[in-house]
């Protein structure tokens, strides 16, 4: 999806990319190693995914560090983030929210002041408010679909509007995916995301492995790899005064998404249609990213997921050497 004169445009240039250890974080950094990017990797996991790059173990809360690692750099990734599921996000919305605002604020403020080229910062499709169908246009009004995480999100999109509106800056970009998979995902039994929850269950060989709902709930979900051309685009391109949406632009429903995973690995399952299913449709329009920054995501869902299922059986532990910020 990257042509040449994106990725040409990133050689030999200093890259920050925070949170580059993370699902799509990882897959940003070998995209930009591979363009020849001098690249810092700075998070929080005991992880080094990449030789060609530095990595810094470090704290986002921390304003002094910001300033720091921001230092002569050309081009900030703002991927840091915090992942969990939909019960983990009501039981402990303050895991979330403050860690959220304060690395947000120092992340976007450090680059400000040390005059950084470029920053893309990703936002979430947590951000709008309810609906079946998201644009860039619409579903901007009421309170976002995920309340604390949603509203942290929210703020640092604010906060580089007053940063346009004051300084006249329209050199950050702003990008919301979706629901995204993919190598590196949180496989975390007590807080992960639908699709690693499954390829977990999976493999601890439950049997049958029990979904919630009828299946009938449709979501979009989206590869990785996708996701981080994206947000290169994005950087490249820039997102004017607004954002843009990173999906797959495809609704999936979940019991396509079981049957998709089945496919490929041996397994029995059954739908408890006694339990919900929750929102009926959640499904990201793309065209403005596919018109304004070239993005045309390209892996199939069977790919993705058999490309996911092969690392995570290969690296199912991986998770353990993450900063967990559920745990007390």
């Amino acid at each position: 999806m990257i042509k040449d004169e994106v990725s040409g445009s990133f050689s030999n240039s200093d890259v920050v990319v925070t949170g580059g250890t993370g699902l799509i974080g990882r897959q940003v950094v070998k995209i930009l190693c591979d363009a020849g990017a001098k690249v810092r990797v700075v998070s929080l996991d005991k992880l080094n995914i990449d030789s060609r790059a530095e990595h810094i173990h470090g704290d986002l809360t921390s304003f002094e560090f910001c300033k720091e690692i921001t230092r002569d750099i050309d081009f900030v990734f703002h991927l840091a983030g915090i992942k969990g599921s939909v019960e983990v996000t009501k039981a402990k919305p303050a895991s979330f929210f403050v860690p959220l605002l304060m690395f947000n604020t120092n992340v976007l403020e450090a680059s400000r002041i040390n005059n950084v080229r470029k920053l893309v910062y990703t936002s979430s499709i947590g951000a709008y408010a309810s609906a079946e169908v998201f644009t860039e246009t619409q579903n901007l009004d009421g309170p976002p679909m995920d309340m604390f995480p949603g509203w942290a999100k929210r703020m640092a999109e604010l906060q580089i509007k007053a940063y346009r509106i004051q300084y006249g800056m329209e050199n950050y970009s702003v990008v919301r995916p979706c629901n995204v998979y993919g190598p590196g995902d949180n496989f975390d039994p007590e807080n992960a995301m639908v699709i690693p929850t499954l390829m977990y269950r999976i493999y601890r060989k439950e049997s049958p492995v029990v979904i919630w709902g009828d299946g009938t709930a449709v979501r979009d979900f989206a590869y990785s790899r996708d996701i981080a051309e994206g947000v290169i685009l994005a950087l490249y391109h820039g997102t004017g005064s607004s954002f843009v949406n990173l999906a797959s632009g495809k609704g999936v429903t979940i019991r396509e998404l079981v049957e998709t995973l089945n496919s490929f690995i041996d397994f029995d399952y059954a739908f408890d249609a006694t339990r919900p299913s929750g929102f009926p449709r959640r499904v990201m329009d793309i065209s403005s990213a596919e018109k304004s920054i070239d993005y045309h995501p390209q892996t199939t869902l069977r790919d993705g997921l058999k490309l996911t299922w092969e690392w995570f059986v290969a690296n199912q532990d991986e998770y353990l050497k993450k900063k967990n910020y559920f745990k007390e």
